[in-house]
């Protein structure tokens, strides 16, 4: 049985070799930014409140899309 990859392998592989897992990566970086500078606000208009939970679930469901990436990179080195 082969030891198993360390995700943080498989991020950086992806990062280098695939367009998709970059250009998802750079957007989740993105709204990471926007969020950084609501939070650093001390007050937030009610759309200011909106736009930040709409920044986390996006930013969410960008994570999601990024780790089922990891997992089918992950089953196809496993397979091979």
């Amino acid at each position: 049985m082969s030891a198993q990859v360390p995700e943080t392998e498989l991020r950086e592989h992806l990062l280098r070799e695939n367009a998709e897992y970059r250009r998802l990566a750079e957007e989740h970086h993105s709204y990471d930014i926007q969020l950084e500078s609501l939070s650093n606000k001390h007050y937030l208009s009610e759309e200011e409140q909106l736009q930040e939970k709409m920044l986390k679930k996006k930013k969410l469901i960008l994570k999601d899309q990024m780790y089922m990436m990891v997992q089918k990179i992950r089953k196809e080195i496993e397979a091979s």
